[in-house]
């Protein structure tokens, strides 16, 4: 019966998804204030904390789309603790199409969060990006949560050896759902790209996002929101190549985390089009033979060890210099 559900419900999703997708990238379908209903807390990412995460943690209580027949009671996040200081307060003055896509498709709908740390990242993302511009250096930009934020910490020795020299860009927050990708894109994570003061416009985007839609979005609405990220980075840097991984796999074991993310993947692959737009799905790199992860590999189940962005780095090189144009790194030895 579950099964017979999703198969009906899903293409109901596409459709909606398609409909609503050109106004989350025109910056039309977006939420007036800031939502506390997506606030995450402190992130161990930026406090060298470790990060526990082996299930899912509620968030507090947001608008819940029961019309279309399934009730969120509870926002989760996979990437951090549920934050117990906000109260989640109406949003003000949401006109009519707002409205729909917030209670209809929430991973369409362009938000930012409350917490200080992830309005203070966004920011200094935005001067990263604003240098980037002026000087037309930029060559790869990594578009995602936590994990793409991870760079920075396990990665970043790898990150140097495969990334350093192509000046790469890390536009990886924790926490951060599609929706929230959306609203940094437009609001500065991208401002400035297409025509740079000197130099040239970035050549290629890899976006890796959605495990933070899974606990309480269908897939088809967390796949709509992937493909408005893409079809707003098209926008925002006419004639970048868009590398879309697809979600990593997560759990020690195949469940219904891991289970959601794959259906995402089933549907995100047509994004690719041979032209502007590639699918790639990695996640078989990542999994032991009998398709477990290893805490060598994922120290929590979810987020990569410096094993693990080793493997990300290599599983993407071939295409990734293929669609800069030049010869493949290595990692140092």
């Amino acid at each position: 019966m579950h099964r017979l559900s999703t198969l009906l419900f899903t293409p109901i999703m596409v459709c909606l998804a398609a409909t609503l997708a050109p106004l989350a990238v025109s910056g039309k379908l977006r939420v007036s204030e800031c939502n506390p209903a997506f606030s995450f807390g402190t992130d161990p990412a930026l406090t060298g904390q470790a990060q526990d995460v082996h299930s899912l943690r509620p968030l507090p209580q947001t608008n819940s789309p029961a019309a279309l027949g399934y009730a969120a009671k509870t926002r989760q996040s996979h990437d951090q603790p549920a934050s117990t200081k906000d109260e989640v307060k109406p949003t003000a003055q949401v006109n009519v199409p707002e409205a729909m896509g917030a209670a209809l498709v929430p991973a369409l709908a362009p938000v930012p969060r409350a917490d200080k740390w992830w309005q203070e990242r966004h920011a200094a993302m935005n001067e990263r990006v604003k240098q980037g511009a002026a000087k037309g250096d930029i060559g790869v930009l990594f578009v995602g949560d936590s994990i793409t934020q991870g760079w920075e910490g396990e990665g970043k020795n790898i990150w140097q050896s495969f990334y350093q020299k192509r000046n790469s860009v890390n536009l990886g927050i924790g926490g951060d759902r599609t929706q929230h990708v959306l609203w940094r894109l437009q609001n500065g994570n991208a401002q400035g790209l297409a025509q740079p003061a000197a130099g040239t416009a970035p050549k290629v985007a890899v976006v890796m996002i959605g495990t933070n839609n899974v606990s309480d979005t269908p897939p088809a609405e967390t796949a709509a929101g992937i493909s408005a990220i893409v079809s707003l980075l098209k926008q925002k840097v006419p004639g970048i190549k868009v590398l879309v991984l697809g979600i990593f796999p997560r759990d020690e074991k195949p469940a219904f985390a891991r289970e959601k993310n794959t259906q995402v993947n089933d549907i995100i692959r047509s994004l690719d089009d041979g032209k502007q737009v590639y699918f790639m799905d990695i996640g078989a790199t990542f999994l032991n033979a009998d398709g477990t992860i290893s805490k060598e590999v994922m120290p929590d189940f979810l987020h990569l060890s410096a094993d693990g962005y080793r493997r990300w780095a290599e599983a993407i090189e071939p295409k990734l210099s293929e669609l800069l144009g030049e010869p493949a790194s290595k990692p140092a030895k």
